[in-house]
């Protein structure tokens, strides 16, 4: 299957629970961590809530 890296350039602070819910289930929780992970409709919903606060790499 094809993966996605997705590296994390926003704060989690002032958001709310569920947009650090879904940061930290990305595997992201702190600055310029970057995550490997499966390319799947779950995996694009959940980067598509958090938009403003991450990036998708090549």
């Amino acid at each position: 299957m094809a993966t996605i890296k997705v590296k994390q350039i926003g704060s989690p602070i002032r958001r709310t629970k569920d947009q650090r819910a879904t940061l930290i289930g990305l595997g992201l929780n702190k600055m310029h961590r970057v995550s490997e992970l499966q390319d799947s409709p779950e995996i694009r919903g959940m980067i598509r809530k958090v938009q403003h606060m991450v990036e998708v790499q090549d």
